[in-house]
């Protein structure tokens, strides 16, 4: 299956949550979920009843394109996820957090995880001194992130860091802005991550 390429406001509206893929429109009135609730559709105003299969398939669903991942790299994401110590959810979301695509986002070099994906193909960041174009990348704790000299003027970075004043970092990560860098502090604790996931819905569907 190829990457989604249609409007994204729709998928929000699918999982009936923001999954923050709009940048700054996520935050205005222009929001879709703000203005049309309902899932897309002819009969987006029905009434829909889920198995339990159906609600644990929307919750991986929604996870899933909340971090831009193919079903592919999903899936290879709870395998890896299953290997690890300790509880299964914590350990895919602790993954998932520690993309380089998100923690670009996250320290606020971009306005959404889908720029963030972008600017790190195009070359933009370092990661401990080297060019790095996988967004994918999972970054450890002590990993330094930084935006590469010749791309400082870039105005998708700068605005994005301008913005930053209304956002908060996770504790998990400490920026610094006038020097264009961010570091990973350690790994991301449940408690550190906000977002409204039910991990554990996903980790039973996947031990079906």
């Amino acid at each position: 299956m190829a990457r989604y390429t249609d409007a994204v406001c729709r998928l929000c509206r699918r999982e009936g949550t923001k999954l923050f893929l709009k940048g700054d429109r996520c935050f205005s009135p222009k929001c879709a979920i703000e203005r049309r609730s309902y899932p897309p559709g002819q009969h987006g105003q029905g009434r829909t009843r889920f198995s339990d299969y159906g609600v644990q398939l929307r919750e991986k669903q929604k996870v899933k394109r909340m971090y831009g991942l193919l079903e592919k790299q999903f899936a290879q994401t709870m395998q890896r996820a299953l290997r690890m110590k300790g509880r299964t959810g914590d350990n895919l979301l602790a993954l998932l957090e520690r993309r380089l695509d998100n923690v670009v986002f996250r320290l606020g070099f971009a306005t959404s995880r889908s720029e963030a994906r972008q600017l790190v193909r195009h070359g933009h960041f370092r990661v401990d001194g080297r060019r790095a174009t996988t967004p994918s990348m999972i970054l450890r704790p002590g990993a330094r992130v930084e935006v590469a000299e010749g791309s400082r003027s870039v105005a998708r970075i700068a605005g994005s860091l301008e913005a930053l004043e209304g956002r908060s970092v996770p504790q998990w990560l400490e920026v610094q802005k006038e020097a264009f860098t961010g570091t990973v502090k350690a790994i991301p604790a449940r408690d550190d991550i906000t977002l409204p996931i039910q991990e554990q819905l996903i980790v039973e569907l996947y031990s079906r």
